[in-house]
């Protein structure tokens, strides 16, 4: 409440300038903005963001202090006022929220507190994400930290390497490789109940991303063998298979079979869509039912997820939650070629809620059938799979380890931008204070 107060007094000072100098007003409130959401990123941020953040907040200082010394006969004690009773605000509204990293990293909802493994095992893909796991000599960390390194060959079949690491006793699976992998070897540890570690080794890492996992320290994921934080999280299911991410139906599975998506996923996505929805294009032959009861036979793209997607203020994707028990689907029908235009803008943007023709909703199970076999991209990779496609969530079977280090949280769940930032403080003044799970 005090946070608001002292926002509302600020914006009232500054008002009376109105009265005197109109222009100067309105570049006053300007800048204060600035200040107010270059402050609320420092407080917030870390690394790079946060040292930019209070350059951002300096300059927008410096222009305030020029503007009012600029001013015949003004005073700077009002200046000096209005800005630290800003900073004060920020200030409160960040501690009211907890949103900041430090505060995120000490929440009980990141996981229990879990003592290190006794016999822990990483199988490694080598060649994934471009030789990541040669790069950082995953081998050597691992026997460095008492870690049994297991390397997948040519040829071996991953499901087989992690029933057989856990049958010699490994009480701690984890697997560096992309998510496609990491969705295989969860599959085995949540069937045999033993915890896993990921291992962000893959080319984009989606699933790290979403656990609240720094991408960029490949190394220091390997903390999650030691003493560390475990929580249980759900996973998708389709046909008895695994997923962790999302299953995509329709042009975007179509797509995922092409030999330049894996190493230009979002480029090749762009440039094969135009010419897949252009004039005339028929959607895919997928069935199912909306949660209004409507019947759709056709459907040009379809995604199920483990979990509902969020935002971020950025316009990135990714789950606030993974712990919800439901699956996140949506549906994109294209009539024609206007729309077409319509959809592929969206599509770029990452803002497809923007197109007519989208649908979304969430539930703990999804039906779809078909007159034929259907082409699925799976966490990445690409399947071809006989319908009906049963998807379900199967909640908390997965008990996943997260070093001490991981904030454990995605984007969308920390998210801190002025939109969320104005709604979640007044429900915390109202009483209903937010509550961020990972």
């Amino acid at each position: 409440m005090t946070a608001l107060v002292l926002v509302v007094v600020v914006l009232a000072l500054t008002a009376v300038v109105a009265f005197r100098d109109p222009l100067a007003f309105v570049l006053q409130l300007a800048l204060l903005l600035v200040v107010a959401l270059a402050a609320w990123d420092a407080l917030t941020r870390t690394g790079g963001r946060r040292w930019a953040a209070v350059f951002i907040a300096a300059a927008a200082v410096a222009a305030i202090v020029v503007l009012e010394v600029a001013r015949e006969g003004s005073s700077g004690l009002w200046l000096l006022l209005r800005l630290a009773l800003l900073c004060v605000a920020v200030g409160l509204a960040r501690h009211a929220l907890a949103r900041d990293v430090r505060t995120l990293k000490r929440a009980a909802t990141r996981g229990a507190p879990v003592p290190a493994a006794r016999r822990g095992a990483l199988i490694m893909n080598l060649k994934s994400g471009g030789g990541k796991a040669e790069r950082f000599h995953l081998e050597d960390e691992c026997r460095g930290r008492g870690i049994e390194p297991i390397v997948l060959r040519l040829g071996d079949d991953l499901l087989q390497l992690a029933r057989d690491a856990i049958d010699r006793g490994v009480d701690v699976i984890g697997m560096a490789g992309g998510d496609g992998s990491q969705a295989l070897v969860a599959s085995v540890a949540a069937d045999r109940d033993v915890p896993m570690v990921v291992i962000p080794a893959g080319t984009r890492n989606h699933f790290a991303l979403d656990l609240g996992l720094d991408r960029d320290d490949v190394v220091g994921a390997l903390d999650a063998y030691g003493e560390a934080f475990e929580r249980a999280i759900d996973l998708g299911d389709v046909n008895g298979r695994v997923f962790v991410n999302n299953v995509s139906l329709g042009l975007y599975a179509t797509i995922v079979r092409s030999p330049e998506y894996r190493d230009a996923k979002r480029e090749t996505t762009l440039a094969a869509l135009p010419q897949m929805l252009g004039p005339g294009t028929e959607p895919f032959d997928l069935r199912f039912s909306t949660p209004d009861g409507v019947r759709h036979d056709g459907a040009h793209v379809i995604q199920v997820s483990n979990g509902p997607y969020g935002t971020t203020t950025s316009g990135i994707t990714s789950r606030p939650r993974l712990d919800t028990g439901l699956l996140g689907i949506f549906s994109l029908l294209v009539p024609d070629s206007l729309s077409a235009t319509r959809a592929v803008a969206a599509l770029a943007t990452a803002r497809p809620e923007f197109y007519e023709g989208y649908v979304s909703w969430s539930a703990p199970t999804f039906e779809l059938a078909s007159g034929a076999p259907i082409a699925v991209g799976l966490d990445g990779e690409s399947l071809e799979m006989e319908p009906p496609l049963v998807f379900c969530s199967r909640p908390g079977v997965l008990r996943l380890r997260l070093p001490p280090q991981a904030i454990g949280y995605s984007p969308a769940a920390r998210a801190t931008g002025i939109g969320a930032l104005l709604p979640d403080l007044w429900r915390t003044v109202l009483g209903r204070p937010i509550a961020i799970d990972g």
